[in-house]
């Protein structure tokens, strides 16, 4: 077994100067945030129940994609009468939780000024199969193109366990 020589202890050594932080140079900026909480979505997005329909964002790209997830359950107002017997989530809200999903990717754009960003249109919206209580709905939702800082296109697809359940191209406008 060898041991190490005071020489190669020394070189080995950290220099003290090296092991603190010099106040002069400024810190690395922080990675970009990659996921956000219930909570956290909360701050950015101004929906509350029964119309807050996204629970966690588990991917984010910067400028680029979010991947949500709204957890269906049976006790959600919208099942009383959707249907009575066969509970199954509205095409129109599966919309809205992908919207929601586009409206984490708005705020957290540096260049688009703050406020309230609101459907403008919807096309090429397709329902390829029901959600219903007990489901995971994961949406992933893509920007296509940002204009004059006020308009924004995105596609949205959501999922259930692997399978396309809806998709659909989506505008927002900014509301002064």
């Amino acid at each position: 077994m060898s041991s190490l020589t005071d020489a190669e202890l020394e070189i080995s050594a950290v220099p003290a100067s090296l092991s603190t932080p010099d106040p002069t140079i400024p810190p690395l900026a922080s990675p970009p945030k990659t996921t956000f909480t219930l909570e956290e979505i909360h701050a950015l997005l101004p929906h509350r129940y029964p119309f807050a329909l996204l629970d966690r964002v588990i991917e984010y790209v910067p400028g680029e994609r979010a991947v949500g997830i709204k957890n269906v359950s049976i006790n959600e107002p919208h099942f009383q009468g959707h249907f009575p017997g066969r509970p199954i989530m509205p095409g129109v809200l599966i919309v809205e939780a992908m919207a929601q999903v586009g409206g984490i990717i708005l705020t957290q754009m540096a260049d688009i000024k703050n406020g309230l960003f609101v459907f403008a249109g919807i096309d090429k919206a397709r329902f390829r199969r029901p959600v219903v209580p007990g489901d995971q709905l994961v949406m992933t939702v893509n920007l296509l193109s940002v204009k004059r800082k006020r308009f924004a296109k995105m596609q949205g697809i959501a999922e259930v366990a692997g399978q396309r359940v809806a998709e659909g191209e989506f505008m927002f406008s900014i509301v002064d």
